[in-house]
């Protein structure tokens, strides 16, 4: 019965769209969430994608029906800049853990740093660490962790393919990575210090991109709050089809009211198009219908559309 009534539960009223915030440290992603829905006066709004609290930098949220899109994006590029020190091992693999040991010796120079930077590069194993969302036997790894758990992690295959140093100051250095999605810098870091005798952990992180979202489109919770009291904060909102990329097909009020009641509409100028394409449809009040599948028989036919905005 609670869940017939959640499905029936009116959608949220305003446009949709996504938000790329400039996430702070100390929050979780699902506590930026819960800050967007109090600015939006809206319950339908999720992440694409989670943060460490520590972390700052680019955290998309899809609002509204917005979320119904989330599946359609390519999350597998991410960016960050992060700071590596070096000497110092902790048990979270960051500055936020309980430091486990620290090297006594001659620290590794910048030269040597840079030397072994080429063996992570490309696809590399990487184990996930204990502090971390993984789910093994259904159970968060952090979990365990806290409860001072180790358990056997199988070592997952990512792809770094940006791996730079923008400033190396002894102790500590900054770097640029590029990799793909699962990768964690905190465990590169801690891996970096393994292969050069010293340990490491990831002291810094910011995520700069997150697949097509980038830190220059960010907005500050501050920004965000500054902008729901002045009654502006839809105007901050990414339209839906501008971030897909997909091709664009505008339709008039009949062929919206066919693809609502199950129905497909001719491809339109779509017809050299090769099967399988899909395409961001806009209705006539500009807002974005949903998303389109061109069929073998030149036809396009709804993959996922999205709730009329009210």
């Amino acid at each position: 019965m609670a869940q017939r009534r959640r499905r029936n539960r009116p959608e949220d009223k305003g446009p949709a769209g996504f938000l790329v915030v400039d996430k702070p440290a100390g929050m979780t992603s699902h506590d930026v969430v819960d800050e967007a829905r109090r600015f939006f006066g809206a319950r339908r709004i999720g992440h694409l994608g989670t943060l460490d609290p520590q972390a700052t930098g680019v955290l998309p949220l899809a609002v509204r029906g917005a979320t119904k899109l989330v599946s359609f994006f390519d999350a597998s590029r991410k960016a960050y800049s992060g700071t590596v020190t070096l000497g110092v091992t902790t048990d979270t693999l960051d500055a936020q853990g309980e430091v486990l040991g620290r090297f006594e010796g001659e620290l590794p120079t910048e030269a040597a740093v840079r030397a072994v930077l080429p063996e992570f590069m490309g696809e590399i194993e990487q184990v996930p660490p204990m502090y971390s969302a993984v789910k093994q036997g259904g159970v968060p790894l952090h979990e365990l962790a806290r409860e001072g758990k180790i358990v056997d992690r199988a070592p997952k295959k990512v792809r770094i393919t940006v791996l730079e140093i923008s400033d190396f100051r002894g102790v500590e250095f900054d770097i640029e990575v590029e990799c793909s999605a699962g990768t964690y810098v905190r465990t590169l870091a801690a891996d970096l210090g393994e292969r050069l005798g010293c340990g490491a952990h990831l002291s810094a992180l910011r995520r700069t991109r997150s697949g097509p979202f980038g830190i220059e489109q960010a907005h500050t919770l501050e920004a965000l709050e500054a902008a729901a009291k002045a009654g502006e904060i839809d105007d901050l909102l990414i339209p839906s089809q501008v971030p897909l990329g997909f091709p664009i097909t505008e339709l008039g009020e009949a062929a919206v009211r066919s693809l609502r009641n199950g129905g497909e509409i001719g491809a339109g100028d779509l017809q050299r198009a090769a099967p399988g394409t899909r395409v961001s449809a806009i209705g006539p009040d500009g807002r974005m219908v949903g998303v389109l599948e061109l069929q073998p028989d030149r036809t396009l036919r709804s993959m996922r559309l999205l709730p009329p905005e009210r």
